[in-house]
Order: structure tokens, then C-alpha cells, then sequence
């Protein structure tokens, strides 16, 4: 198995990797927008944090050798789910030829204040 570190300052007290390729998967753990000291990044902006979520997941599956192309499916959690749209539009700019299975989540929160969004991907790499 190959990794990806988060290089967030949690991570090793939780024990995660940002992503993990075992075999032709590649699994990228929950990523919020969040920079290395843990402080939020495009406060209070859903679009924006969508955003930074989708380029560390697109680099975290490059650094394993995939391609955003090869993402079969994605979770966003949202911690006000009455703005889908706002995370909609930043994952159809990304998303919106590859089509992969989508799930959109509302949650009660995200592991530090001010986090609204959270992504998850699955790619599999052939």
C-alpha cells in the first residue's frame, strides 16, 4: 500500500493517512478545508471550501498516481445542507463531465468551527 500524508496537525493523533492506494484504489479520507495549523481556510464560503476540498483531493490522488478522471465516486458533507448548491457548483466544475456516483450530506458539524464542507473520493486507477 502507498500513502498520502494529511499534514494536518490532527493526524497523527487520530492515525490517517489523506489517502491511501491499495491496488488500483485509491480511498481519499475526508478532507475539509482546513490548512496545516488546523486554521479554516474561505471562511464562511461553502463555494470556496468546496474548492480547496477538490484540489487536495485531485493532488492527494496525482501523488498516488491517478487522475481526477478516475474517481468513481464522492461524499460531501455539508454542515448546512440547505447550501448543496454552492458545493454543487464547485463539484460540477470539477465533476460535471466525469459524473462520478455522488452522495451531497448534511451533518451537525465538522471537526473544527467554521468547517462547512468535507469531501471524500473513491478512484480507481487502471
Amino acid at each position: 500500500m502507498e500513502r498520502v500524508p494529511a499534514g494536518r496537525i490532527w493526524a497523527k493523533r487520530v492515525g490517517y493517512s489523506r489517502a491511501v492506494r491499495a491496488g488500483i484504489l485509491i480511498e481519499v479520507a475526508g478532507t475539509a478545508a482546513s490548512g496545516p495549523e488546523g486554521e479554516v481556510v474561505s471562511p464562511g464560503d461553502v463555494y470556496g471550501q468546496t474548492r480547496y476540498c477538490l484540489d487536495a483531493v485531485r493532488q492527494a490522488i496525482e501523488a498516488l498516481g491517478g487522475r481526477i478522471d478516475q474517481v468513481v465516486r464522492t461524499r460531501v458533507y455539508l454542515t448546512d445542507v440547505t447550501r448543496w448548491e454552492e458545493a454543487g457548483r464547485a463539484h460540477g466544475e470539477v465533476f460535471g463531465q466525469i459524473r462520478p456516483a455522488s452522495a451531497f450530506i448534511g451533518v451537525s458539524a465538522l471537526l473544527e468551527p467554521g468547517l462547512l464542507v468535507e469531501v471524500e473520493a473513491t478512484a480507481v486507477v487502471t
